[in-house]
């Protein structure tokens, strides 16, 4: 099989597109594409199917630069929130702002049980087999203005945190030491 390398500047394009189509449209299904646009943007750099010189995100951007040292931001859906998770054994590193080209975390390719459930206890998320991605690090989108209990198993191993979700929140979680 073979990929498809996206540059910035075909993200551009597509995202122009988008932007002109919710423009002329106005209604809220042009804004779910547009959001769709984005968080396929997000996937294909996590995924490192995309390239750019960086690529962070924010609790409500999209930052890229490319290899021209062109910067371009995008907004993040309004109702959805970012958070990148690498659960570890042994190493980590101190982030806040996930950078989607640079951060890597300790456990590529592992499968979790991955459960979040809202300050009422209200489950969330609960998947049995989310696997970490070649970055080591598991992408959640979830809805905005909440704090989270996270509980991440790995053979035997459990992690929890507590997160939230607001404007000011990191999108970047590597506290999660499996023990």
């Amino acid at each position: 099989m073979r990929w498809k390398v996206v540059t910035l500047s075909g993200v551009v394009a597509i995202l122009c597109a988008a932007a002109l189509f919710v423009g002329n449209t106005g209604n809220k299904e042009s804004a779910k594409q547009e959001a769709g646009t984005i968080k396929q943007m997000v996937q294909d750099f996590s995924t490192r199917k995309a390239t750019a010189a960086s690529a962070s995100i924010t609790s409500t951007q999209l930052i890229v630069t490319g290899e021209d040292s062109k910067e371009a931001a995008y907004d993040l859906p309004e109702d959805e929130f970012f958070l990148s998770i690498a659960p570890y054994e042994e190493s980590t590193h101190p982030c806040a702002i996930h950078s989607l080209t640079g951060c890597q975390g300790e456990m590529t390719d592992k499968e979790f049980i991955v459960t979040i459930n809202d300050a009422d206890g209200k489950v969330v998320l609960d998947k049995a087999a989310m696997k970490s991605q070649s970055n080591g690090f598991i992408d959640l989108w979830l809805p905005r203005d909440q704090t989270y209990r996270i509980t991440v198993e790995h053979e035997g191993k459990t992690a929890e945190s507590e997160i939230s979700t607001y404007k000011q929140d990191n999108t970047c979680l590597t506290t999660m030491q499996l023990g």
